[in-house]
């Protein structure tokens, strides 16, 4: 029953919710209801506001109070359009578990529904960190708006992390693998309990000691649980160590007492993070050992896998295949195999999706060819796949360029491949070597690796055997020019302004170029009796990597501007890059990497040329992250890094423990364990791109 009062019947003639209120919610074209609840019991006598958000302001369509109970119900006979994403808002109100009593007009807090609401919700800690953290490039006080498709991904990410109708755990964040192998599960535990300790009031300062702790590098301090959220998501890595104080703070642990701290939530952290991220780590599907990763018009993630799941992989012999996720991380390909056909077998990390959301795939040891598949997984390529008469051998990269045309990297060859508009039966060889001396290559390609087109369609390639990169105008290679970079070049990416940033395994150091020039005699001598030469070269590239720890002598990352001199600031080593794999730039023109090393290296976010989208005081190449980088969520080596529509930032896993990749035999309890597990996705993180990607990134 719901309670009517003068001051509620005016609020509903001010949302234009007159009908539905007068019809009563069970009438009314959308209905709800819930409890609103902070730390485990009721909040009464709490505001309750129905919200549909779009890409342009939220419009109010109904609210209520809460009872003594802290349970609503409210309706609208409005009809929401399916572009709309539904949240609802808890304002004020008294926490029953207060011991101080009266209401807090503190307590804000937040549940994301999507476009259809369940029958019963509720609004608390947990619903709020889970809408924030999913909604982080979208939400501003109590406003989320967006485009459809952005917001349709952020609210259909909200239940991985907590169950609506109960404001519980979400079935993610506790699997067996994300609740007991990251500490994702507690820094999101830890957050709730922290929010709690405002909203109940667990000492009469707990929410001056909460906004004090989460005031951003600027601006003001926030005045609510709700914006306290958001700036801890909008700047996790800024002094994390205050907002964890506040367990001690507001949860002491009691004298003479097991140490176990009286919080409502558990579990929570025993130790300060280094960043207030929640990263997920998403499996099925076929994924193992994922590589380069692509997203869809839908916001789908696509990822080539180097390996096949369950078998005892190593690396002279890819035989992975294609999976596909959901925006929420669903796997849509089939369990264990993947989709396969079309000639691809042991793709790296050649995947492009063109403007009619087609996957082309490159394989690299497995079959020599590209592969073709259209939106549902089906191949359009033949069996033997495209291999331009036959004459490709290891493939890496692939890219499609905004006029339809389709480039690829012969790795072993050292040639580009080319499909005129897309065109397989156009296809034609390009750069090729007749001579064999990789000297005497005509477009200065020493085992290429990656691509990218820039706003000229002037095409770049890295090189693995090379501290160089090749550039030259789509269509016409005898233009080439080459550019200065580190050693072992490898992802590539142009950014909004049309400066260009180059990862380098090696960095620029004397060790780099000594490691080049190992691998470049391991292809040429069998000197382990492994009769695969490109097997022999990784074997080494690898064992480099691992070793490697930021700086100097770690990776890096060359930066160049549109006419290729080179920027001020460049390289950038140290901040987190152990060994750089991919780069990718988000809608801020900020930059993201990944680190192929182990499980202790983080991916790394960079301040671009747009500073005005960092953190004050930041210039170009300081890193936004910590010193690490983000870390969490089951990272292993990773290879792709991605920006979806929604801002969420995806990772792939692409080896676990390289020894087993090598070296003969291994022990049969590891034989499983040299592809990287899943892929892990960071919600929330970086500012959209419009997908799929095709050139440099361009705004949703």
């Amino acid at each position: 029953m719901i309670k009517i009062d003068r001051t509620h019947i005016a609020a509903m003639l001010l949302t234009g919710g007159v009908l539905g209120w007068l019809c009563g919610p069970a009438s009314a074209a959308v209905s709800v209801q819930g409890q609103v609840q902070a730390g485990g019991g009721a909040v009464a006598k709490s505001t309750v506001t129905l919200w549909a958000a779009s890409a342009g302001e939220p419009r109010q369509l109904a609210q209520t109070q809460t009872g003594s109970d802290g349970h609503f119900q409210l309706g609208t006979d409005e009809t929401p359009g399916a572009d709309v994403s539904l949240y609802l808002v808890a304002k004020g109100g008294q926490a029953t578990v207060s011991k101080s009593g009266g209401n807090n007009p503190a307590i804000v807090l937040l549940t994301v529904l999507g476009n259809a609401l369940p029958a019963n919700v509720v609004i608390n800690e947990m619903t709020t960190i889970a809408s924030v953290w999913t909604h982080n490039q979208f939400v501003g006080g109590t406003a989320i708006k967006g485009s459809p498709l952005a917001l349709r991904i952020a609210a259909g990410n909200v239940p991985n992390f907590v169950d609506l109708t109960t404001g519980s755990y979400g079935v993610t964040i506790a699997d067996g693998v994300n609740s007991t192998q990251t500490p994702t599960l507690a820094n999101f535990v830890t957050l709730a309990n922290v929010l709690s300790g405002c909203a109940t009031l667990v000492t009469a300062d707990a929410c001056d000691k909460l906004f004090v702790a989460a005031t951003p590098p600027a601006g003001s301090a926030p005045t609510d649980t709700l914006a306290a959220a958001e700036a801890i998501a909008r700047f996790p890595a800024y002094q994390p160590e205050k907002v964890f104080a506040l367990l001690e703070s507001f949860y002491p642990i009691p004298q003479g007492k097991a140490p176990l701290r009286p919080t409502p939530f558990v579990p929570y952290l025993s130790f300060a993070p280094s960043a207030w991220v929640l990263p997920l780590k998403i499996t099925g599907g076929g994924l193992n050992a994922g590589g380069k990763l692509m997203f869809d018009s839908q916001g789908n993630a696509w990822v080539v896998d180097n390996f096949a799941v369950g078998a005892q992989n190593q690396d002279y012999f890819w035989r992975g295949n294609l999976s596909k996720f959901a925006p929420n991380g669903k796997p849509l390909s089939p369990a264990v195999t993947g989709f396969t056909g079309g000639g691809m077998l042991g793709p790296g990390f050649g995947l492009a999706i063109d403007a009619h959301d087609n996957e082309w795939v490159t394989s690299f040891a497995g079959n020599n060819t590209i592969s073709l598949f259209d939106k549902s997984g089906k191949p359009l390529s033949p069996p033997e796949g495209y291999n331009v008469g036959s004459k490709l051998s290891k493939m890496q990269g692939i890219i499609v360029t905004p006029s339809g045309d389709v480039w690829a990297a012969d790795t072993l060859k050292s040639q580009l491949a080319h499909f005129p508009q897309g065109d397989p039966s156009k296809g034609e060889l390009l750069c090729q070597n007749p001579s064999g001396d990789p000297l005497k290559n005509p477009c200065k390609l020493v085992l290429p690796f990656a691509l990218a087109v820039d706003q000229q369609n002037n095409i770049w390639v890295t090189n693995i055997l090379a501290d160089h990169v090749t550039r030259f105008p789509g269509g016409d290679t005898t233009k080439l020019e080459t550019f200065k970079t580190g050693f072992s070049g490898s992802g590539l990416a142009v950014d909004s302004l049309g400066n260009v940033w180059i990862t380098n395994k090696f960095g620029n150091s004397e060790r780099g170029r000594l490691k080049i020039a190992e691998m470049a005699v391991a292809a040429k001598v069998n000197y382990n009796g492994d009769p695969d030469s490109a097997a022999r070269l990784t074997n080494v590239l690898a064992n480099a990597m691992v070793e490697q720890t930021p700086g100097w002598e770690g990776g890096s990352l060359t930066v160049l501007h549109p006419d290729g001199t080179e920027a001020k600031f460049s390289p950038v080593y140290g901040k987190g890059i152990f060994g750089p794999w991919a780069v990718s730039v988000d809608g801020n023109d900020n930059i993201w990497v990944s680190n192929f090393t182990s499980a202790e290296a983080g991916i790394v976010e960079l301040c671009g040329f747009r500073t005005e989208n960092c953190p004050p005081g930041m210039k170009t190449g300081d890193a936004i992250s910590p010193s690490g980088g983000y870390v969490g969520g089951g990272l292993q080596l990773q290879v792709d890094v991605g920006i979806g529509p929604a801002g969420d930032v995806w990772v792939t896993n692409n080896w676990q423990d390289h020894t087993v990749c090598y070296y003969g035999k291994p022990k049969e309890v590891f034989s499983t364990l040299c592809a990287g597990q899943g892929a892990v996705v960071f919600f929330g993180m970086a500012k959209p791109v419009k997908t799929p990607q095709i050139g440099p990134p361009r705004a949703p």
